[in-house]
């Protein structure tokens, strides 16, 4: 064919005219609209599909559509995402790595946390995670398992261009059979539709020759936003890794920086102390002593030998005691208070430098202190154990010092103590 020849021949092939996307044909009523889906089922259509202004009951059934698998693949999804919660936190909560193999699995090292003597694997703390992990999976399975399942997302369909296919949303049924079905032929498939029952008219969906790429302006557009949507983290990577003498930017302040001064550090004031002394002769509102003995553990310049007579030393008051001092007291003195608790085990197991072993409450140099020395050690420490006197009411700690009391008693008793009709029993 000569330059001339083919030169003349492209305008005729751009003026061919398009290629059929699909059928249409247009029913006035649902029970047509049935009644032709039930039809275009038995003749092995695969690839159709109907439309209407509102549900239609029993189209499904109609056209021959399956139940969907999608619930099988939310399920799995769920399950996946149970297991991978529990499998994430008993792997960096309840293992340890420094007996596994080198590699990958010192990504999942362990920390041991032991928190009030709770099991490393505990299942009811677990819950939250594997709850979240399960939702989270479940919910992508749905959202990822739909779009696949029905092609989506497809941004246009040349159905939707077609004039006469507007009337859908209003009064209007429509069967469409798609041109990619495999028993689909322009002409037979017309003639096929043409002898349906009550069909008002049959007519060719022609397929989109519309630019499928994106408008200069759009992509230009998109990697502008992409760009943006990179320095944020760029940003973020840039602050972690690089190291400055002024304080990083704040937006929230959460009640962070505050004009305060730390008790331990230079103040604005003449002596340079941050911390103020309290000033003679003045008492601070709602620690007016009007019972020394029961506010201080004191009794004239001594300590108290005696509980406060204010107090009734019951049973009552020693369960409370057992009550606040498993609060305050167990975690680092242990239950039986001879300074085993969970804090001083793991400072142990772990060489803290500068841990001091906590006192033992049964040590005969405790015993022998009065009970005002020991509500006096509650109330404003000793040594490296800090004050408990702004958290314990005076009351509880009396009663803390009471059940002290009863647990030295218990480890240093003597045969009067038993009672006459059970001495017999002990060995």
């Amino acid at each position: 064919m000569s330059h001339a020849a083919h030169t003349a021949a492209a305008p005729h092939a751009a003026t061919a005219p398009p290629r059929p996307a699909a059928l249409l044909v247009e029913f006035d009523s649902p029970g047509a609209l049935l009644t032709a889906a039930e039809q275009v089922r038995d003749a092995g259509f695969r690839r159709w599909d109907t439309h209407s202004p509102f549900p239609v009951h029993g189209i499904d059934q109609a056209m021959g559509i399956r139940r969907t698998r999608l619930p099988w693949i939310v399920f799995v999804a769920g399950v996946v995402g149970c297991t991978a919660g529990l499998a994430l936190q008993w792997l960096t909560n309840a293992t340890s790595a420094a007996d596994a193999p080198p590699g990958l699995w010192t990504i999942f090292q362990g920390y041991n946390y032991v928190i009030s003597e709770k099991p490393a694997l505990s299942l009811p703390a677990f819950i939250p995670v594997i709850f979240e992990l399960t939702i989270l999976f479940s919910a992508l399975a749905t959202v990822i398992g739909m779009l696949a399942m029905n092609n989506l997302p497809r941004h246009a369909h040349p159905l939707l261009a077609h004039p006469r296919f507007r009337r859908v949303t209003s009064d209007r049924f429509f069967l469409v059979i798609d041109a990619d079905d495999p028993q689909f032929d322009p002409a037979r498939t017309r003639d096929f539709l043409g002898q349906l029952p009550a069909a008002v008219a049959v007519e060719t969906v022609p397929e989109d020759r519309s630019p499928t790429a994106l408008p200069r302006g759009v992509v230009i557009a998109i990697l502008i936003l992409v760009a943006l949507a990179l320095l944020p983290p760029l940003l973020v990577a840039r602050a972690r890794l690089s190291k400055s003498t002024e304080p990083r930017i704040q937006i929230i302040q959460d009640m962070d920086n505050q004009e305060r001064f730390k008790a331990q550090q230079a103040g604005p004031f003449a002596d340079r102390r941050a911390s103020r002394p309290t000033i003679a002769g003045t008492v601070a509102r709602g620690d007016l002593a009007g019972d020394a003995h029961l506010l201080t553990g004191r009794v004239g310049d001594d300590w108290a030998a005696a509980f406060p007579p204010t107090l009734e030393i019951d049973l009552r008051l020693l369960h409370r005691g057992r009550e606040r001092f498993g609060v305050y007291c167990a975690p680092c003195h242990g239950y039986g208070g001879a300074g085993d608790g969970i804090v001083a085990q793991r400072a142990l197991r772990l060489n803290t430098e500068g841990w001091v072993q906590p006192t033992s409450m049964l040590d005969a140099t405790v015993r022998d202190r009065p009970v005002g020395h020991i509500f006096n050690t509650i109330t404003n420490g000793i040594r490296s154990m800090p004050p408990y006197g702004d958290q314990i009411r005076p009351e509880d700690r009396w009663a803390i010092v009471a059940y002290i009391r009863a647990l030295q008693r218990s480890q240093n008793a003597r045969l009067d103590d038993v009672p006459p009709e059970v001495r017999a029993d002990l060995r």
